[in-house]
């Protein structure tokens, strides 16, 4: 079997993947934190393809970084392939 068979019952595949999406998700964050004023936040949204509505509701939003970069825009509009 050898060390192929041997690591293949480790539980790492789930660990990546939780480890994965916070990076994600702490990367979207510095992105957002990075736009600094809200006309940024709007006009960097609508650039990347939200809804103008959406764009300036998420972009004028009084909440924390770390609870925008779950929200649905920042999903949509930073996602993986960016």
């Amino acid at each position: 079997m050898g060390w192929c068979g041997y690591f293949a019952f480790a539980d790492t595949p789930s660990v990546f993947r939780a480890f994965d999406s916070w990076i994600r998700r702490r990367l979207r964050m510095c992105m957002w934190k990075n736009w600094k004023k809200p006309r940024t936040k709007v006009r960097k949204l609508i650039g990347l393809g939200a809804l103008e509505e959406k764009a300036y509701e998420w972009g004028n939003s009084r909440k924390s970084y770390w609870r925008i970069s779950k929200s649905p825009v920042l999903h949509r509009t930073l996602g993986n392939s960016y």
